[in-house]
């Protein structure tokens, strides 16, 4: 398979270039529906959430980098879609949804688009939104120092987040969940307790 492949080339090149280190991949759920939730400092950030995760994570991934020469057909092969931000792009919720409820890993970075500065930036509510609709526990991952090609890399992955709602899931709620999310992140970026 594509993607195993893929991700084995890309773990050797963490290793040896990266040292990268992952605490927590154990909290990966085995089996059933999970929204992998993470920061955004680089473009290496999804290859290194989907090298450190063993299920298959399909990324929800800004449209524009589907119509890059090379990279769209690699990024689609490897199981991403695309979302047209900038508005609530439904054919893109609805395939995470469609994922989701198919017992897949889907995985989005909440804020985005890359921070430059490395600090969170203020979330969309789009991880939230997927995480009540399709009631799946919500997996947070902090990513550190993947910025630039040299230096370590850190992978810090919490214990899945479990919201209840009731159908009547609102604007509110969404912003409640995204906080909590949020929250969680920045807690893995700066105590680094996870437990192993």
């Amino acid at each position: 398979m594509f993607y195993r492949f893929a991700r084995a080339l890309c773990r050797v090149i963490l290793a040896l270039v990266r040292r990268w280190e992952v605490v927590g991949a154990h909290n990966l759920p085995p089996s059933g529906g999970v929204l992998v939730v993470s920061n955004h400092v680089s473009y290496w950030d999804p290859v290194v959430v989907g090298c450190a995760l063993e299920r298959q994570v399909h990324f929800i991934a800004k449209a524009e980098l589907f119509g890059i020469p090379l990279l769209g057909p690699v990024i689609r092969a490897l199981g991403a879609f695309p979302v047209h931000r900038g508005g609530g792009d439904r054919k893109a919720i609805r395939r995470a949804l469609e994922l989701l409820k198919q017992d897949r890993v889907v995985g989005i970075f909440p804020e985005g688009t890359r921070s430059k500065s490395g600090e969170l930036l203020e979330p969309h509510l789009g991880a939230a939104m997927l995480a009540l609709r399709a009631k799946v526990p919500v997996l947070p991952v902090a990513v550190i120092n993947t910025r630039g090609v040299f230096g370590k890399v850190r992978v810090r992955i919490g214990k899945p987040l479990v919201f209840s709602r009731d159908d009547q899931t609102g604007r509110p709620d969404y912003q409640a969940v995204s906080r909590e999310i949020m929250h969680e992140i920045a807690r893995l970026m700066d105590s680094g307790l996870v437990s192993r």
